[in-house]
């Protein structure tokens, strides 16, 4: 889902794509997901300018912003492959345009394609839901039945998983700060699957690897239990309170985080596309819906994004003043986050996308089909929404496509005012210090938003990030983060970097001269890979051990036909039982292999992989751990035998290749009791 922001990949904790949104960022949201699309990552997508006023000349009215939509977008999706989008743009306190573009339906046999209409149609915001979730937490703050930064064990009725003695609030929860692993399983389904939420939240819950309030680390299962806490204390369903007190208090008349949808809006639904070209797919149960289970029209997300800015409308407020300035402020402070907090953070439910020196909050998200963000300007009284029903031809052209929207929208009415977009500013660190900084953060990154109990720490191995300290003290970033190509950065303030030409931060927090953390979006982090986990060191003891195993398989039907050829003897029984074991060791461990590739691919596809063959894969992979011991007395036999050097070589060979993808499977969990993901 969830990211669902897969925006905040390169791609984790998209929905669907939620291993694919991990492997962009590290990591990655449903729809849900993730986390939002940094409003700083260069567009990749090639969008023309509208016709008329210039970059950064315009005026922000309806006239103006629908031209320069309609120079944009249609072009673009044509070219990407996105079948369709819904776009609401406000100001100045009312809903300055709702604009469609492409097809609801593509049509196909006899039917019709459907172009988008923004009044009429739904789409599904994936992760932008965590933002009515903290509100509707927000309401009972206010209230006063919810605290902010009491521990919320003592509202929930079961036991929460916990690796430290700090409490867990409500607090950590809204800035994904909790300190939980990522989880994938149930994150997304189709029609039949359940949406219970007390089961989704204690069956085969994360663990949790982080302190709580220290390290940003993007979580679905957080906000899930933020949308129980609001289902626990007001005493009626999540979907049923988040309705009533958040949607309809908004004026959102066609808006539900209703699963299936209720009829009426059932004909409204706009189909979903893996890109413009392919058959639509089904209605996506969301398993945790506090998380990213919303369905909405372009409208209704304006009256929202108002009701975010504070505008004063028919309908009652969301949230007070006091409350409703809360929200909109940073939710953590140097007090928890140190250094990290010099960076972007998240407010109690929202990002910070500032660019232009203007202050900008937005939320992010995506489901496998849907792929949306939102974002508001408090100062300016502005916010856009924008949301498609495909990810395009490339693994990318979503995130760009929405990227070049919001950084176009920014740019266009909201310039910079002198050197505040970051372009050519100088740093403010002295070259010495600036150099011994960046000689410590050289290394080697992994996202925070990652799996390490289960099996799926493997994933941790794709999206890494190389840091490497340049000769003039800046920072060379491999790729940089939420994009795909590298950037340097430099020291502006001690532990705080800038892109160079941009606009992009890094913060660091080090301790003791080791990096613990560097912070690059508001709820996300790169954590220092270990050495023994270095990219380097496992691609060639995994390639090296695997090529060596298909090597000896292969040899194996060779060489009996050899020996039968010239007339040779089979080999005495000496040993025999060493080498039968070594040989089914050899198999266990290849098939194991397969079994794993197999099951990751079905996982990042959001499919579900069964119990039976997880634990199937585990005791092939166990049968090739355990393959090291008669491997071992099959070189010590074949040693005090004399057997020959190639035999000795092809045995040393094999004991290596079988304790090589055991070192593997032990360190990355493949052998862990749990198979949760």
């Amino acid at each position: 889902m969830i990211d669902t922001d897969a925006s905040r990949r390169p791609r984790v904790v998209r929905f669907g794509a939620v291993l694919a949104t991990v492997a962009l960022v590290g990591v990655t949201a449903v729809g849900c997901g993730s986390g939002p699309p940094q409003a700083s990552v260069a567009p990749y997508v090639t969008i023309p300018a509208a016709p008329g006023a210039a970059t950064g000349t315009a005026a922000l009215t309806g006239p103006d912003v629908e031209a320069w939509l309609d120079g944009m977008l249609p072009a673009a999706m044509q070219r990407t492959g996105i079948a369709g989008a819904t776009v609401a743009v406000v100001g100045d306190g009312r809903i300055l345009t709702t604009r469609g573009y492409g097809h609801a339906d593509t049509g196909g046999g006899a039917a019709a394609p459907e172009p988008v209409d923004p009044e009429r149609h739904l789409f599904r915001p994936g992760s932008v839901s965590k933002v009515f979730t903290a509100v509707a937490a927000l309401q009972l703050v206010q209230g006063g039945t919810l605290e902010l930064d009491a521990d919320i064990a003592g509202k929930l009725d079961f036991d929460l998983p916990r690796s430290f003695d700090e409490p867990i609030t409500l607090r950590h929860l809204l800035t994904h700060t909790a300190g939980f692993e990522e989880r994938v399983a149930g994150l997304i389904g189709t029609e039949g699957d359940s949406t219970d939420l007390r089961r989704a939240l204690v069956t085969d819950p994360p663990e949790q690897i982080f302190r709580p309030g220290t390290v940003p680390a993007y979580s679905n299962y957080g906000y899930a239990l933020a949308g129980y806490l609001v289902e626990r204390t007001s005493g009626m369903p999540f979907e049923e309170y988040v309705q009533r007190y958040v949607i309809d208090r908004a004026g959102m008349t066609s808006s539900t985080f209703a699963q299936p949808l209720p009829p009426a809006l059932r004909d409204r639904m706009s189909q979903g596309y893996p890109n413009s070209a392919a058959p639509a797919g089904p209605f996506e149960f969301v398993g945790v819906p506090p998380a990213g289970a919303l369905s909405a029209p372009a409208p209704d997300m304006a009256r929202f994004m108002l009701a975010l800015l504070g505008e004063k409308t028919d309908d009652p407020a969301l949230l007070d003043p006091p409350t409703l300035e809360l929200m909109r402020q940073p939710g953590l402070d140097a007090g928890s986050l140190g250094t990290l907090a010099e960076g972007p953070r998240m407010s109690l439910g929202l990002f910070d996308e500032s660019r232009n020196g203007h202050r900008i909050l937005g939320h992010g998200g995506d489901t496998n089909y849907f792929h949306s963000h939102l974002q508001i300007l408090p100062d300016q009284r502005a916010g856009l929404f924008i949301s498609l029903n495909s990810g395009g031809n490339g693994g990318m052209d979503s995130h760009e496509l929405r990227q070049a929207v919001l950084t176009g929208f920014v740019d266009r009415y909201f310039p910079a005012k002198g050197d505040q977009s970051g372009a050519g500013a100088g740093g403010t660190v002295d070259a010495e210090t600036a150099a011994e900084h960046a000689a410590v953060l050289a290394g080697t990154y992994e996202s925070s938003r990652t799996m390490r109990s289960t099996f799926l720490a493997t994933v941790g191995l794709v999206g890494r990030t190389s840091v490497a300290a340049l000769e003039d003290g800046r920072l060379l970033v491999e790729p940089a983060p939420l994009s795909t190509t590298p950037a340097v950065y430099e020291e502006v303030k001690p532990w705080l970097w800038r892109e160079v030409g941009g606009q992009r931060t890094l913060a660091a927090r080090v301790v003791d001269g080791q990096v613990e953390a560097i912070g690059f979006d508001s709820a996300f982090a790169l954590l220092p890979v270990d050495p023994q986990r270095g990219t380097g060191l496992v691609a060639s003891v995994l390639g090296a051990s695997t090529l060596v195993l298909v090597l000896t398989v292969l040899v194996w039907p060779v060489a009996a036909v050899v020996r039968r050829r010239l007339g040779r003897a089979p080999r005495g029984r000496a040993g025999r039982t060493a080498r039968v074991l070594s040989r089914v060791a050899v198999a266990g461990a290849l098939l194991a292999l397969v079994g794993w590739a197999v099951s990751l691919t079905a996982i990042m596809g959001m499919r579900e992989v069964p119990t039976a063959v997880l634990r199937g894969v585990q005791v092939l992979q166990l049968v090739g751990l355990l393959g090291v011991l008669p491997a071992t007395v099959r070189l010590v036999d074949e040693v005090r035998r004399r057997g020959g050097w190639p035999r000795i070589v092809g045995s040393a060979l094999v004991l290596l290749a079988l304790a090589g993808t055991g070192w593997f499977a032990v360190e990355f969990m493949l052998l862990a009791p749990s198979i949760s993901y």
